[in-house]
């Protein structure tokens, strides 16, 4: 029988996690960003069937570029790549890619290049655009289509249960996010605490979604927004994180008591939403559990429906950016791999998290959401915080001196960061400026503004 299939136990999943640790020389960088696909002739959420639909544009991708079709149902939901990636598709249709890992971050910005130029290829010829920002400006819920997966739909049941915002998380919202490895348990404490503690200074920074029901708002980052009352079970600042003695245990703790959605048999989805993943391990309520016994693809499975601004599963993910623009994509790994993979540079940066306890982070999430880089973190504002990481990341950065084919080190990619430091001036604060002055107050401009 295949460990995917043996009943672990909380050692073995712990055994799990150290088995994930990487030599230095062996970390990678992942790279996920998501964007909204929409009708140039009227600008609305584009539907899954149809001849301009989601799954056309799969099926062109898996047909012109050399893509292996995943299916549900015996519908396309996702791609792989012939190097490594992953194409998937969020609840409302929004388009993921989640690149491969790789050593660099030239190397990651060339992928996010590659994927990019397909995705035009094909948007074009459907008449179709791509957008990058936090939220959807314009569509409400109702206006925006369900993907044909199983899990979503017992996503879509639960999550009114839990938050009033957990749908607009599903449909309306798109990030970046980047995925980084630790060595052993102390590499992956210091880093998880560090990033956490400072994850909504990156909020702040990547501010990118002004915008919400066709109508500017006074929020910098409405994705953000949305997430605070989305599931307090799954979402926001792990206490336990900050505790001095964290380590893969108390994680493996922290994710068994949160709430399953559903467990996967035979093509399908079954939905336990709400029960305990502790429970479904111990075994003694098996009818609760369609009599199925936990395995460990159960628990690979679990963990993706944890979602913490930064989430554990093997890696480090860090989650708390808004979607952007083709030209501040990379940055976000810039950012965090400038602070978390050169060891000065994360003594700066665990220096600079460590002026913060669990409750000023907690508040600096909503403050980062409503006022971006205006806002504060404890007692510092997030402006000074901000600008103290984007010159930690530099000197990560430069120490890990990856150089691509002209010479350049990674820090090229903290240009946008640096430019945002100088300003002032989130994109969000700039997209509110257009809005109310070149734009004359018409939420179409948006979609151009925004339109890679």
């Amino acid at each position: 029988m295949t460990e995917s299939f043996v009943t672990p136990s909380v050692s073995s999943l712990v055994d799990w996690l150290s088995r994930k640790e990487k030599t230095p020389d062996n970390w990678r960088i992942g790279t996920e960003h998501e964007k909204f696909i929409y009708t140039l002739s009227n600008l609305a959420p584009v539907k899954y069937e149809g001849d301009a639909g989601i799954e056309t544009i799969l099926h062109y991708l898996a047909e012109n570029y050399q893509m292996t079709p995943i299916k549900e149902q015996g519908k396309y939901i996702a791609l792989q790549t012939n190097d490594g990636a992953s194409i998937s598709l969020e609840p409302g249709g929004q388009f993921e890619l989640s690149g491969n890992i790789v050593e660099t971050i030239h190397q990651s910005c060339t992928e996010t290049n590659k994927h990019l130029k397909q995705m035009l290829d094909v948007t074009e010829k459907l008449g179709l655009g791509m957008a990058g920002l936090g939220f959807h400006p314009t569509a409400s819920r109702d206006q925006i289509n369900w993907m044909p997966k199983g899990r979503y739909k017992i996503m879509k049941e639960y999550m009114p249960k839990v938050g009033s915002l957990g749908l607009d998380m599903m449909l309306r919202t798109c990030t970046i996010q980047t995925n980084l490895d630790y060595k052993d348990e102390e590499d992956m404490r210091r880093k998880f605490k560090t990033s956490l503690a400072l994850q909504p200074v990156a909020t702040a920074l990547f501010a990118n979604s002004p915008f919400k029901d066709g109508k500017i708002t006074d929020i910098q980052s409405n994705r953000a927004m949305v997430w605070t009352d989305t599931d307090a079970d799954r979402c926001g600042v792990p206490i336990c994180v900050f505790d001095a003695k964290f380590g893969y245990e108390q994680w493996i703790d922290y994710v068994l008591d949160v709430p399953m959605y559903f467990i996967y048999r035979d093509g399908q989805y079954l939905n336990v939403a709400g029960k305990s993943f502790r429970s479904f391990l111990a075994g003694t309520h098996k009818e609760a559990f369609f009599g199925q016994a936990a395995s460990m693809a159960d628990f690979q499975d679990h963990i993706t429906t944890v979602f913490p601004d930064v989430r554990l599963k093997g890696y480090l993910e860090m989650r708390g950016a808004d979607g952007g623009p083709w030209s501040i994509i990379c940055a976000l790994p810039a950012l965090w791999v400038g602070l978390l993979y050169d060891e000065e540079a994360l003594q700066r940066a665990e220096a600079l998290a460590n002026r913060f306890a669990h409750e000023d982070v907690v508040n600096a999430r909503i403050s980062a959401a409503k006022e971006g880089l205006k806002g504060n973190i404890g007692s510092h504002s997030m402006h000074e915080i901000a600008s103290e990481m984007v010159a930690i990341a530099e000197i990560g950065l430069k120490n890990r001196a990856r150089l691509n084919h002209n010479g350049d080190d990674e820090t090229i990619f903290l240009k946008p960061l640096q430019a945002i430091i100088d300003s002032g001036l989130t994109q969000s604060d700039k997209a509110r400026e257009l809005f109310n002055n070149q734009w004359n107050h018409d939420i179409k401009h948006a979609f151009s503004h925004y339109k890679y």
